[in-house]
């Protein structure tokens, strides 16, 4: 079972160049529990990256960059399938 809904989908966040940046996800009631990854612009963002730290549903970078900009969506997975959350906007300034 994977329900429809985001306990709490992103939301938009503005910062700084150099500032850490948080996105925050709370993913739908499943079961399996869902896992939480994220992606970037479309793309699946890997947590090879080491200014990237995904922990629970939070998307942290350490210190944001230009090029951290963008449109992000929150991917719950389970067994049952996929759901991508509504998507929130990174502006860095």
């Amino acid at each position: 079972v994977l329900r429809e809904d985001f306990r709490q989908p992103p939301a938009d966040v503005v910062v700084a160049v150099g500032e850490p940046a948080v996105l925050e996800c709370v993913p739908p009631r499943g079961h399996p529990e869902p896992s939480v990854s994220w992606k970037k612009d479309g793309a699946r963002l890997s947590d090879k990256d080491e200014r990237l730290t995904i922990r629970g549903g939070k998307l942290m970078l350490a210190s944001a960059r230009k090029s951290d900009a963008g449109v992000y969506v929150c991917v719950a997975t389970n067994v049952v399938g996929e759901r991508d959350s509504e998507p929130a906007e990174l502006v860095v300034f």
